[in-house]
């Protein structure tokens, strides 16, 4: 595949390409423990001054604190959710027994906005890490399932 510019577009992504969640986070240190004692990500270092990087099921997530702009990102200021109720991005885990998860993530501290809830092609339930990020267990309820199920509910 070839753009318009005349550059080969064909070679990205390519091997070694990963992807990494970031969340922007109010207490470093409060979060580092939400994603490590009641999530299970394991902390596998620091990223400079106020960023902590873990490991989640072999998912990148790094936890930021706020900035300003820099020269890369001119207009964009980095902050935790300033309204939970509206959201933009939020993290699914998929698990093999969403009420089993529930019941252990619980019993670990965090809080979930409901009970689970059995759909037509999946069980789910939501909750809030500290700062207001919505993160969602998901069970398949579906017999063979290709990959993460999309929605947009």
């Amino acid at each position: 595949m070839a753009a318009t510019s005349g550059t080969d577009t064909s070679d990205f992504p390519t091997e070694g390409v990963g992807i990494t969640i970031q969340f922007v986070v109010g207490n470093l240190e409060r979060s580092r423990a939400y994603y490590r004692d009641v999530l299970g990500a394991t902390e596998t270092g620091e990223y400079g001054d106020g960023s902590v990087l873990l490991q989640f099921q072999g998912t990148v997530l790094l936890l930021v604190t706020g900035g300003s702009p820099t020269p890369d990102r001119p207009d964009v200021t980095f902050r935790p959710p300033a309204d939970i109720e509206h959201v933009s991005l939020q993290l699914t885990i998929q698990v093999p027994d969403c009420r089993r998860a529930y019941q252990v993530l619980t019993a670990r501290g965090a809080a979930f906005l409901a009970p689970p809830v059995e759909y037509e092609e999946e069980v789910r339930a939501f909750f809030r890490d500290p700062d207001g990020h919505l993160l969602e267990i998901s069970e398949s309820t579906r017999e063979a399932v290709p990959g993460p199920a999309v929605r947009g509910e």
